[in-house]
């Protein structure tokens, strides 16, 4: 018999809130109202850690039996047995179960696997000890760690590690129970990772998406699903039982974002699951979904992990806490929709996809354009595109606003990503917005081979009835009170052409000079200033340079005054880089 180990020591490491998104597999996921058919609950009355330590002290044996799914929806049932309970192991107050799991066929899949998450363990008098959640840190392992039952309504605020410290007694009693060595023991637990993932985007294109460190709103950790399979049977809501697939989505669409584990328990209308957080978002509106269970990839390939296919959503997965995450089956969260339409080549296709926590708009507004430009253009390569997009939001007052722009870009690389990136950032800086909401992001990109840009090389002037270059270093002759006309000379790898600069100058300006800076929109820095307040965010809208516009300012001093004017000339065809300046001399 295994006796209780106690370990009085909290645990050690640090808790990062921000979760990364693994490998998952094929997800397939269908919109629409919530599926009907609720299963059965079970209601199951939990067996409480007290009794489980009680029983350890007595030398009395704890055995187990635990349920997960395999492959498809039905779970398949477990042995074991309880080898101690570490106190404080997964937050203050809230003790970590170790338990020795017996496997059906040890050498298949070689160990606790992610998408366990939230297995039920039940005692023998069938009541529920609580969730499988954590693994041993070392690698692939039967031993489990096991979040309490009793404790999976009581969600805590109070962070936790995500490192559980194994003392030198609790390893021994490991090490005594199964293949597992000391040192091995002594990595600790950590909480098992959710077999998450995008779909929508493809191995290559997340690889390229989590190698970027400089926007906050990219998860670093995440991978793509596998494409999804339209034979795939669609589960329902009935499939989402104590042990049975279980999964929540940021987003559900072209992008699905989810994880998946394990359903706990079911009770008038409601699941508890996974055993630790998805996301630690405490209250939220996550999807709810059933999934069925395509196979468990065994540990030759690293960390067994469940390969899946979601469901319909069935409800709103409305807690998401330190010991596991609840839900509520039927109603849907309310979402914000994002489409794209891409057109290129003679093919045009619209997508879409629904984000229901406000975290992941910026994402999924990424996600969308890059799947569904790599969708229709088919590959990594150059080109310009002409982008137009609108945002439709809401405050918090009940306030509505209306977002819209047109830009164009180019690249000699990858015109997909470089039109991306940027609208993703506005998005990400206007949700953080205090009661602001996006209701909606709607996008339309006309996709060209032709990469090239023109860049700013010179000025000419009318003289005499013929346009003359001005040449460097010499000056333009302006009149007060008169409106100069120049043209700005813009030269590509195609060809030359020029765009008309118009110039009020102050009538208060004679005798005086002045500096004219001519500057292409892709040079135009200011385009990094993003908004911290509607207000900001329409003036933004109404003052953007264009990258295929010229921005012109005149800067003059004169006897009374600083004078600075500024203003844009009407877009060209192609995105304009580079400056020029030119010295004025009023009259």
């Amino acid at each position: 018999m295994i006796r209780t180990s106690m370990s009085r020591g909290r645990a050690l490491g640090s808790f990062s809130a921000a979760m990364g998104l693994f490998l998952a597999g094929a997800v397939v996921t269908t919109t629409g109202s919530a599926q009907s058919a609720e299963p059965a609950g079970d209601c199951t009355e939990p067996y409480p850690v007290a009794d489980i330590v009680s029983a350890l002290d007595a030398d009395q044996a704890v055995p187990v039996t635990t349920k997960s799914v395999v492959r498809g929806t039905d779970p398949i049932e477990f042995t074991g047995e309880v080898l101690g309970v570490i106190d404080d192991g997964i937050a203050f107050d809230v003790d970590m179960i170790m338990v020795k799991v017996t496997p059906q066929s040890p050498d298949e899949i070689g160990g606790i696997w992610q998408g366990m998450s939230g297995s039920p363990v039940y005692a023998a008098d069938d009541r529920l000890i609580g969730a499988i959640a954590y693994g041993l840190s070392y690698g692939p392992s039967w031993i489990a760690g096991v979040t309490p039952f009793e404790d999976m309504d009581d969600y805590l605020a109070a962070p936790a590690a995500r490192k559980v410290a194994v003392g030198a007694s609790t390893a021994r009693t490991i090490a005594n129970s199964s293949e597992v060595t000391t040192d091995q023991a002594e990595s600790g637990f950590t909480r098992l990772p959710m077999p998450t993932g995008v779909s929508g985007v493809d191995a290559d294109r997340v690889a390229q998406i989590r190698s970027s460190d400089t926007h906050a709103w990219l998860p670093k950790r995440t991978f793509a699903m596998g494409s999804p399979s339209a034979a795939a049977s669609a589960p329902g809501p009935d499939t989402i039982f104590a042990g049975g697939n279980l999964a929540a989505s940021l987003s559900y669409g072209d992008v699905t974002q989810a994880g998946i584990g394990t359903a706990t328990s079911v009770c008038d209308g409601r699941v508890v699951g996974f055993g630790h957080p998805m996301m630690f978002l405490g209250e939220t509106t996550l999807t709810m979904h059933p999934a069925t269970a395509i196979y468990v990839q065994p540990e030759s390939l690293g960390a067994p992990f469940k390969v899946a296919n979601l469901g319909q959503p069935a409800g709103t997965i409305t807690d998401d806490h330190r010991t596991g995450i609840t839900g509520a089956f039927g109603a849907l969260p309310d979402t914000t929709d994002i489409t794209s339409t891409v057109a290129y080549d003679g093919e045009t296709r619209t997508g879409s996809s629904h984000v229901t926590v406000k975290q992941a708009t910026a994402a999924t507004t990424f996600y969308e354009l890059v799947g569904n430009h790599d969708k229709v253009v088919d590959g990594q390569i150059p080109g310009s595109e002409l982008l137009s997009w609108t945002i439709n939001g809401h405050q918090a007052d009940g306030s509505t606003f209306s977002l819209v722009v047109t830009d164009r870009y180019a690249s000699d690389f990858d015109i997909t990503f470089d039109s991306a990136f940027e609208l993703a950032d506005f998005v990400w800086s206007l949700s953080a917005i205090p009661g602001v909401t996006i209701d909606e992001v709607g996008t339309n990109s006309q996709v060209v081979d032709d990469h090239a840009t023109f860049n700013v090389t010179g000025f000419e002037q009318r003289r005499a009835g013929t346009w003359v270059k001005v040449l460097r270093g010499e000056p333009v002759f302006a009149r007060a009170g008169k409106t100069l006309t120049l043209r700005a000379v813009l030269t590509s790898a195609t060809g030359t052409t020029t765009v008309p600069v118009a110039v009020a100058i102050p009538a208060n300006a004679s005798g005086g000079m002045a500096r004219l800076n001519v500057t292409g929109g892709g040079s135009v820095w200011s385009r990094a200033t993003y908004p911290r307040s509607v207000a900001q965010a329409v003036r933004y809208v109404q003052t953007l340079v264009r990258n295929d516009q010229l921005q012109v300012e005149l800067e003059m001093m004169t006897r009374r005054a600083v004078i600075q004017k500024r203003s844009t000339t009407a877009p060209v065809d192609k995105v304009v880089y580079g400056h020029k300046a030119v010295q004025l001399l009023v009259r």
